[in-house]
């Protein structure tokens, strides 16, 4: 990993800081009197989860589940695999799905298809990055931390074959690397 690798930075760490706290503030009123279950969706969302819940102020419980729809290369492949589920009833519990990127919709439309089926009070989705440009599956996001246009981006927790995750900012990967 090499950020001379990256194009362009998309949002600072700064604007991340900005979006979490603005994110935060709103799911915490909007879920002040409700039974709160953070569920992340690994492993992409791990970082935006962490300062998100951080963010939080009321009482909150947090999961997570692994999924797959890239297999290595950097556009959805339509097939979601579940790697791992998770490990909590969620009869009763008002579930905010938490991911770094709704890009074609594929993997969290069957996300939601598949929670809905565990009869919780409610779900919504809660995203880092939205490319609405991307999308093929019926779904939108309760909560968006910024729309991005279609570029291929990494860092804060998204990454190009596991590498570039740790970076501090969001930035446009160079064609080069991938291609």
């Amino acid at each position: 990993m090499n950020e001379s690798d990256i194009k362009k930075v998309l949002l600072t760490k700064e604007q991340l800081d900005e979006i979490v706290k603005r994110l935060g503030e709103q799911i915490s009123n909007d879920y002040k009197d409700k039974k709160l279950m953070l569920v992340g969706v690994l492993k992409g969302s791990v970082l935006f989860m962490a300062d998100l819940m951080r963010s939080i102020t009321i009482d909150c419980k947090i999961d997570f589940m692994a999924v797959s729809s890239y297999a290595g290369g950097t556009k959805s492949t339509g097939a979601v695999k579940i790697i791992k589920d998770l490990d909590i009833d969620l009869s009763g519990y008002d579930l905010l799905i938490v991911e770094d990127i709704l890009d074609s919709g594929n993997t969290l439309s069957y996300l939601k298809k598949m929670l809905l089926a565990r009869n919780p009070s409610s779900i919504r989705i809660c995203t880092l990055l939205d490319k609405p440009s991307r999308r093929v599956a019926d779904v939108t996001a309760d909560y968006v931390g910024a729309v991005i246009p279609d570029e291929f981006v990494v860092g804060y927790g998204l990454d190009y074959d596991e590498y570039y995750r740790n970076l501090s900012f969001v930035g446009v990967l160079k064609e080069s690397v991938y291609e």
